[in-house]
């Protein structure tokens, strides 16, 4: 018994530690976004963090324009990298889960 409970504590430290490493990749992993009309794009990584925003100087005419332009374009990306970040973490995290009778986490 509590050799196969060691068993799980090990497989659930190395589950962690490829969560940790994908984490780390992820910071890697860009996504772009652009408005509609390509006036504005906006890149991020998988992890949500902003690395760039280019901006079309006929934006800068229009204050409120380039606000909206903002919101949306920027909503879409997190969006995107939100949805890339959930699923690579949870191919990670069900792929290094223990098989426990009766905890189906992971369907």
């Amino acid at each position: 018994m509590f050799g196969d409970m060691m068993g799980m504590m090990g497989k659930l430290k190395e589950a962690q530690q490829k969560v940790e490493e994908t984490k780390k990749r992820l910071d890697t992993v860009l996504i772009d976004e652009n408005s509609a009309d390509n006036l504005l794009k906006v890149t991020l990584t998988a992890n949500r963090e902003i690395k760039n925003i280019t901006i079309s100087d006929e934006l800068f005419e229009d204050k409120e324009q380039l606000e909206d332009y903002l919101i949306l374009t920027l909503n879409k990306a997190i969006a995107k990298a939100t949805q890339v970040n959930e699923s690579e973490l949870a191919a990670v995290a069900k792929e290094g889960m223990p098989n426990i009778p009766g905890l189906d986490l992971f369907k």
